[in-house]
């Protein structure tokens, strides 16, 4: 007899795809990033990436030694942890101080928590902020490509006093001090587009990350070229695109992506324009990592056919 109709547990929508797939487009995204970083402060890029990535493997598989587990490490999340972490700093970055970024990430943030899907914070979002307080100084020591030096007097684009000086195509293409990752707006695109191609991400959340940070910068200053240059500086894009955007720790309707994207923008520029802070991306994503859990609630889909109880018992009140 052939059944037409199978009924089994949930998830009904399956996909052949693995967190190992995943991950390792996230890789091929985080790529064009890499290369941009080597290109502009030269090859020593490569070695932060390659220390970052060894350690955050190498505690990963300790820690499952150590207790028996097993390893995770072929799933390709301790790799892109590590990469993340690498593009989250600067070039001269003392590479033991990475290191301890990357236990803090991998250990600490990741596998005390139960490991993957379990994490409350990106893991790599964590280890940054931990090494921006831990290391302030070495956190903060640029590195600025030649073309660079005069026209931002060795200042971020986020230091600078006039920001509407800035050349919006310098910005772009990644001709100015700042942490491995951050500069190069091209390659950070480049990436987003193939995540978003890939159906790895979803656009929402980038799209309403940055979009909002626009929008309320054009309502402060009422200028499209500081407005911008404001999104083109610091480490709003990559944190939009490859942090923001963590399954674990982002909102899974669409509804809730959008609500988070907006918040994050509202928190960021708070930051940004009335803080203390020239850079707010990080602090932003962890104050809203911490509220994914309520937005996830607040926005959950309402089962088909369902009736809250205080229309049904109307209903049936009427039926008698």
């Amino acid at each position: 007899m052939d059944t037409k109709l199978i009924v089994s547990a949930s998830p009904h929508l399956r996909s052949d795809e693995s967190t190992q797939d995943l991950m390792a487009n996230v890789i091929v995204a985080l790529t064009p990033c890499v290369v941009a970083s080597a290109i502009i402060f030269g090859l020593r890029a490569l070695l932060v990436v390659a220390v970052s990535v060894i350690a955050c493997v190498a505690f990963e598989w300790l820690y499952c030694k150590l207790l028996k587990k097993q390893s995770p490490i072929g799933d390709l999340s301790a790799v892109v942890t590590g990469i993340i972490l690498a593009l989250n700093v600067p070039v001269n970055m003392p590479l033991g101080e990475l290191v301890i970024g990357a236990l803090v990430s991998i250990i600490i943030v990741k596998q005390l928590f139960g490991g993957i899907g379990m994490n409350f914070a990106n893991p790599a979002l964590v280890g940054r902020i931990v090494l921006f307080i831990s290391f302030a100084t070495e956190m903060n020591a640029w590195v600025y490509p030649d073309a660079a030096v005069d026209q931002l007097s060795k200042a971020t684009p986020l230091q600078v006093a006039n920001p509407g000086k800035l050349n919006l195509l310098d910005l772009f293409m990644g001709i100015h001090g700042g942490v491995l990752g951050e500069t190069c707006a091209l390659a950070i695109v480049l990436g987003f587009v193939y995540l978003v191609v890939t159906k790895t991400i979803s656009a929402a959340i980038p799209v309403a990350y940055v979009g909002s940070m626009f929008v309320f910068y054009m309502i402060a200053t009422g200028s499209v070229h500081e407005s911008l240059a404001a999104v083109l500086s610091g480490g709003l894009l990559f944190g939009a695109v490859f942090m923001a955007t963590d399954y674990v720790t982002s909102p899974f309707t669409l509804k809730g992506k959008l609500i988070y994207g907006l918040a994050l923008g509202a928190v960021t520029f708070a930051i940004r324009y009335w803080g203390s802070y020239t850079e707010g991306v990080s602090f932003a994503l962890l104050f809203m990592n911490l509220w994914v859990p309520f937005i996830n609630d607040w926005t959950r889909q309402t089962p088909y056919g369902y009736v809250k109880p205080a229309k049904k018992a109307a209903k049936e009140g009427a039926g008698k």
